[in-house]
């Protein structure tokens, strides 16, 4: 019996491992970069709100409330016609939502407006682009109105430490002991509501007229919260200000209690919205931000909402 197989042989077997060895090696290289990728996808929400009605947009994750309640004037009504859809008249093809209340001076006159997506979101990038009023479509002027741009978690309890809210909001006719147009970057440890107000937040603010379209963007990240406004930064706060519970992105419209006319004429207020983003875990810069939802619209993108949503899911109260 021959105990030793041809050298050809041999060699050829040799060849066929050291192949397999090659694709095996390979493969495992491979496994960590494919982890890596998916780790690395961004958690991105976009919404440009191109949108025919309400509807459509609820089944992308926002709530229109309707839950009465705080803040603003007691007895308003919070409504969902509040939120219409219009051709955005500067931009062919594209939408914007509107968002209106009105009052006639007192409770039972006031409508108010918020729309809320889901309670998902934490550290990263926060921005929209929003046009802020500075006098009423209808009716006389000087109604405390805020027009708002936030994120906020449930207060469980009165001065609850759990408590979570980064705030945009325009003042145009002042108002918290401010005079005149003033656009605040507040952020917020806790609070015990009304009737026993009382408040632990930081803020910072800009006493001018910030009527028109804005891009406003949020940073939170590294035990910080940057707030900007067309590229400048307005705001930065941290410390026991940094925000700890997943939040809710929500914008709304409404009016400061003992701020209204004495004037029985109805006023008409409006804030549109052009677009929101959020990217989670990721610190852009505006013009970073401007670049995304740039290109997410050249590609025809609509809405993206890639975000995880807690598992199990965290109720949504859109009530204020």
């Amino acid at each position: 019996m021959n105990r030793h197989a041809p050298l050809p042989l041999i060699l050829r077997c040799l060849a066929l491992l050291l192949a397999l060895w090659a694709v095996s090696d390979a493969a495992r290289a491979a496994r960590p970069r494919q982890a890596e990728s998916k780790r690395s996808a961004p958690r991105t929400l976009f919404d440009d709100f191109n949108y025919a009605g309400r509807g459509a947009m609820k089944q992308r994750g926002w709530i229109v409330r309707t839950a009465p309640g705080w803040p603003g004037v007691p007895g308003a009504a919070w409504r969902e016609e509040g939120v219409s859809f219009h051709a955005d008249p500067d931009a062919r093809g594209n939408r914007i939502l509107r968002m209106t209340s009105s009052t006639g001076g007192e409770g039972q006159s006031t409508t108010q407006t918020q729309i809320c997506h889901r309670r998902k979101y934490l550290e990263g990038t926060y921005a929209a682009r929003v046009r802020f009023t500075d006098a009423p479509v209808a009716g006389p002027d000087g109604d405390q109105v805020v027009q708002s741009f936030y994120t906020i978690s449930p207060l469980k309890a009165p001065w609850d430490a759990d408590y979570s809210e980064l705030d945009f909001e325009y003042l145009p006719n002042g108002g918290w002991g401010i005079e005149g147009p003033t656009l605040y970057g507040t952020t917020w440890e806790t609070f015990i509501p009304e009737p026993n107000w009382k408040k632990d937040n930081v803020f910072d603010t800009v006493r001018s007229s910030h009527g028109g379209w804005r891009t406003l963007v949020k940073q939170v990240a590294g035990g910080k919260v940057r707030y900007f406004v067309d590229g400048k930064l307005l705001a930065e706060h941290g410390g026991d200000y940094y925000p700890e519970s997943l939040m809710s992105i929500n914008f709304n419209l409404w009016f400061i209690r003992d701020g209204l006319l004495k004037a029985p004429v109805v006023r008409t207020y409006e804030e549109d919205i052009d677009w929101v983003f959020h990217e989670a875990k990721a610190v852009l810069s505006p013009a970073e931000v401007e670049a995304r939802v740039s290109a997410m619209r050249r590609r025809g993108v609509r809405f993206r909402d890639t975000v995880p949503t807690p598992s199990p899911a965290l109720t949504s109260p859109c009530d204020f």
